[in-house]
């Protein structure tokens, strides 16, 4: 495939995560809780956890923002869905490295699921903040507040 051509494939599957987003939903019986806000740009997201255990059985957000923000939110949800809250930490650490540029192993970024097609948001920089919200906010939400 020609490289307009996967920048083409890419741009199809940001924009169908935007306009027909995954686990865009409240959940009623959410363990875990948090909003946060993009103040550059206005993007908001409220993500509700539901644990069973260590493991991730539900996931929703709702909130407003900008495509990139919100097809980034559908795809961490699909990603992290009924995966342990140690699989979903290392997978926020490995998208906050992508997005910054650090390079990891394919079998790392595969484990990302469509959010690996993000990666070129690096490019620019304004972005980076928007896609990492909902990612952030999973991180903040299972208690991991490491700033790396």
């Amino acid at each position: 495939m020609s490289l307009n051509g996967l920048n083409s494939l890419y741009r199809e599957v940001i924009l169908d995560h935007s306009e027909h987003p995954h686990h865009k939903q409240s959940l009623s019986s959410a363990t875990n809780k948090i909003t946060l806000k993009n103040p550059t740009c206005g993007d908001v997201i409220n993500l509700e956890i539901k644990l069973d255990g260590d493991k991730i059985t539900d996931i929703g957000f709702t909130g407003e923002g900008c495509t990139i923000s919100q097809s980034s939110a559908s795809m961490m949800t699909d990603a992290v869905l009924n995966k342990t809250t140690a699989e979903s930490l290392e997978m926020a650490h490995i998208f906050s490295d992508m997005v910054m540029g650090k390079e990891h192993s394919q079998a790392d970024l595969d484990k990302l699921g469509d959010a690996a097609i993000l990666s070129s948001i690096m490019q620019f920089p304004a972005r980076i903040k928007c896609a990492t919200l909902c990612w952030w906010a999973l991180r903040k939400s299972l208690g991991d507040e490491d700033d790396d």
